[in-house]
């Protein structure tokens, strides 16, 4: 098996506190809402949502190159507005990939807001080589999300407060 790990960095004007709720807790109800097009729904298939080990189920809409992923609650902090999770099943994987392990932390920024620190880790099949281009458009697309979520936040100053 072989690893790849990323370390990606994103700025915002939003609390820590105000886009960990949203991007942790609550993106089973939010993302869907915010981007229909990207998610159809997003399910608990095992445990409670805010407990670890629990298991949600994300569903793309037709026509999306993806039908599921399948992730894991592996650490959550609320107080220090941490979470880690794996990527356990789904199409997202391949044929390359035995599963993708999240680690993202939010702190406040020098400007009062928050820079979310986001490690990935791509534990590959056997020897595989990953497509650099792929993976930077997931980053893109979770760029995409990150700054989704963090408009609707600006939008709804009461949402998450």
């Amino acid at each position: 098996m072989g690893l790849k790990t990323y370390k990606k960095e994103t700025e915002s004007p939003v609390p820590p506190k105000r886009l960990f709720k949203a991007f942790c807790l609550d993106s089973h109800k939010l993302f869907p809402k915010l981007l229909p097009q990207a998610f159809e729904s997003v399910e608990f298939v095992e445990g409670d949502h805010t407990a670890v080990g629990c298991i949600k189920q994300v569903n793309f809409p037709a026509g999306h190159e993806y039908k599921y992923a399948k992730h894991r609650i592996d650490a959550l902090d609320e107080a220090n507005f941490y979470i880690k999770d794996t990527t356990i099943e789904g199409d997202v994987l391949g044929d390359k990939l035995e599963y993708i392990v999240n680690e993202a932390k939010y702190e406040v920024s020098s400007s009062g807001g928050s820079v979310c620190k986001l490690t990935t880790s791509f534990h590959t099949k056997g020897d595989a080589v990953l497509e650099e281009d792929k993976v930077e458009m997931g980053f893109e697309k979770m760029h995409k999300l990150f700054k989704a979520v963090e408009e609707y936040l600006i939008a709804n100053p009461q949402a998450y407060a």
